[in-house]
């Protein structure tokens, strides 16, 4: 699984355009539920589904929080998952491995059709 760190609003619509799924972690400091979700992401990235998918990491005090009103969040951590550039899915708070793995099957799934 690629990842990158976010840094401007701008490298975001770029990343959306260069890769056809792709999940973003919205997530800030000294927030604990954000840590336990990133071992979750650490577990899922070792998986087979991962390949598949392009891991985007925006941390709210870097990008500010225009950007997070901007898609509607209302708490960290989030995670929205993006297929040509268009919100599929999104997972509020804390999730295991195994959901973001049915989070993201369910979308490979669907642009094979």
């Amino acid at each position: 699984m690629q990842t990158f760190t976010l840094t401007t609003p701008d490298e975001f619509d770029a990343l959306l355009a260069d890769h056809e799924l792709v999940l973003v972690d919205f997530f800030k400091d000294n927030c604990p539920g954000c840590k336990m979700l990133d071992m979750a992401l650490k577990r899922f990235a070792a998986g087979e589904l991962a390949d598949s998918v392009a891991l985007v990491k925006v941390q709210l005090e870097v990008v500010g929080e225009e950007f997070f009103h901007r898609h509607s969040l209302r708490q960290t951590p989030t995670l929205l998952l993006f297929r040509s550039g268009e919100e599929v899915g999104r997972l509020t708070g804390f999730n295991p491995p195994e959901k973001i793995e049915a989070l993201v099957a369910a979308h490979l799934e669907s642009s094979a059709v």
